[in-house]
C-alpha cells in the first residue's frame, strides 16, 4: 500500500530568538512544496509536514506557519494536570490545538533517564487525548556493533504495545533514530536504515497485526541532509524523515521536497 511521506523538523531548544523564529517561519512559508492538492484543506498531496519548536514557541508558531505544516510538541507528561512543575499535560496540547507530540526521543531517554515503560505511558495518555504521536526508537553505536539493533528496537516497541489497543496504532508515526547517528554527521546507509526499518515492520505485524505493521509509517532520522535525503527516501520501507539540525536550515525545503518529481 502507499504510505504518507512525513517530514518532521525537530528543532530541539532552537532557534534562540524570536527573530530567528521568525526567519525561519518565513523560509517554510515561501518555499516552493508541492501542495497542488488540498492547498485549501491543510495537507500536501503525499506528504505530511511537521515542525516541533520548543514549547514556548508552540502556540505562535502556529498562529504563523502555513496551515499545511503542522506543529507538535516535543514531549508531554503522562498526567493532564496536577503538581508537575515543568511539564506539560496531553489536555494543555489538545487545548492549545497542537495535534502531534514526540515522545521517547534518545535525548530524553538518556540525559532525563527516560525509560520505555515511562515513554509507553506518555504515549497511552497522548493518545487519550486525541494527540498523534511521532514515538522514537534506536540503539547505541555499542549495540549496533553487537548486532542487537532489532533486539532494542522491538524491546523498546514492546512496552508499547502492552499498553496500547491495534486500533491506537492509527495514530503514531515510528521514528527510528539510531543514537550513533544523531547530531554526528554520521548516517545509516540506505541499506542499514531499510533492513532495520523492514525488522521495526516485521516485529509490528507479529506483536500487534499485519494490518498495523503495513499501514504505520517508519521514518528515519539521524543526520539526515540535502545530500542523503533522496537516496534514503527511495527505501520501500522508509516512510519519512525526523530532520534535526538541518530542520533549522534553508536545506530543510530540500529534505521535505525529497520525493518531489524531477
Amino acid at each position: 500500500m502507499s504510505r504518507q511521506f512525513f517530514v518532521g523538523g525537530n528543532f530541539k531548544m532552537n532557534p534562540n530568538s524570536r527573530t530567528e523564529k521568525k526567519a525561519l517561519c518565513a523560509l517554510l512559508n515561501q518555499a516552493d512544496i508541492d501542495s497542488s492538492v488540498g492547498e485549501l484543506c491543510g495537507f500536501f498531496r503525499d506528504l505530511e509536514v511537521v515542525v516541533a519548536p520548543p514549547a514556548l514557541y508552540l502556540i505562535p508558531l502556529k498562529e504563523i506557519l502555513r496551515k499545511e505544516i503542522k506543529v507538535a510538541a516535543q514531549n508531554c507528561y503522562f498526567k493532564d494536570a496536577g503538581a508537575f512543575t515543568g511539564e506539560i499535560s496531553p489536555a494543555q496540547l489538545k487545548d492549545a490545538g497542537i495535534p502531534y507530540v514526540i515522545l521517547g526521543h534518545s535525548e530524553r531517554r538518556t540525559l532525563f533517564h527516560e525509560t520505555s515503560e515511562i515513554v509507553a505511558q506518555k504515549t497511552k495518555a497522548a493518545l487519550a487525548s486525541s494527540l498523534s504521536v511521532i514515538l522514537c526508537i534506536g540503539e547505541t553505536l555499542e549495540q549496533r556493533e553487537t548486532d542487537q539493533t532489532a533486539k532494542v528496537c522491538s524491546e523498546q516497541l514492546q512496552a508499547a504495545v502492552d499498553v496500547l489497543t491495534e486500533a491506537d496504532w492509527s495514530k503514531i508515526v515510528i521514528a527510528y533514530e539510531p543514537v550513533w547517528a544523531i547530531g554526528t554527521g554520521k548516517v545509516a546507509t540506505s541499506k542499514q536504515a531499510q533492513d532495520t526499518h523492514a525488522d521495526i515492520r516485521k516485529f509490528l505485524s507479529s506483536a500487534v497485526s499485519p494490518a498495523v505493521a503495513e499501514k504505520t509509517r517508519i521514518i528515519y532520522g539521524g543526520s539526515v541532509n540535502k545530500g542523503n535525503c533522496v537516496d534514503l527516501s527511495t527505501q520501500p520501507d522508509v516512510d519519512g524523515f525526523l530532520v534535526g539540525g538541518a530542520s533549522l536550515k534553508p536545506e530543510f525545503v530540500d529534505i521535505i521536497n525529497a520525493t518531489r518529481k524531477k
